[in-house]
């Protein structure tokens, strides 16, 4: 008799291990594609329910451990689901930046059968690993980045930008070129994104706001 999906489920419904663990995969909430593939004791199990961030037990350490901690590359949970045996979890993620250690986007790009998956198209998970790469710049220790500069030369300059690729977006439209306006929108867009930064607006809150105008079918 199929299981009823329908009954509510506990941290008591979870089997693990011998070892006090589980198997728990990340999957970006947003385009599908499976991020990576950890293990979790009840501690981190519970943390993640109550923190909604993505949290391990790192194996090798003897202890918990919060994806995103050192690198920025952060984790938040929109669902946990427990699987038909008991015995492994998918996180539902928005994932900011590279989940893998190797600055790959997900674990799982070397194929043993067939081509590995090609990097994700998704406009979401490209925005999130730029805005990612934009922080990690904001720290200074790559001097040399044109991130860092314009950051180090204040809000004011970004803004400045900003004023500039919105002109040559204006004008590639104008002049019906393809190629050209897919360049400039993508500099307004990268430069905008590096003002967003500076504020703290992520692009899980521009998302969020889309996605308003879209369930508020007047407005777009």
């Amino acid at each position: 008799m199929p299981a009823d999906i329908t009954a509510p489920f506990s941290l008591s419904s979870i089997t693990f291990d011998a070892a006090g663990l589980v198997p728990v995969i990340a999957q970006d909430v947003h385009t599908r594609e499976v991020l990576m593939l950890a293990h979790a004791n009840l501690a981190a199990v519970t943390a993640t329910l109550e923190t909604k961030q993505g949290t391990y037990y790192s194996r090798s350490r003897g202890k918990l451990w919060v994806k995103g901690e050192e690198s920025g590359h952060t984790q938040i949970v929109s669902a946990v689901t427990l699987d038909c045996d008991g015995d492994a979890l998918l996180y539902s993620v928005d994932q900011t930046g590279a989940a893998c250690h190797t600055g790959q986007r997900s674990c799982f790009h070397n194929p043993l059968l067939g081509d590995a998956l090609p990097p994700s198209s998704a406009i979401g998970a490209t925005l999130d690993a730029l805005y990612a790469t934009i922080l990690e710049r904001f720290k200074g220790q790559d001097s040399s980045s044109y991130v860092y500069k314009l950051h180090q030369s204040g809000i004011d300059r970004v803004l400045k930008k900003i004023g500039e690729e919105a002109g040559e977006v204006i004008i590639a439209a104008k002049n019906s070129s393809h190629a050209e306006l897919r360049l400039e929108a993508a500099d307004l867009l990268f430069h905008t994104l590096i003002a967003m930064a500076e504020i703290g607006v992520t692009p899980a809150d521009l998302a969020g706001e889309l996605q308003s105008r879209i369930d508020q079918r007047r407005s777009v």
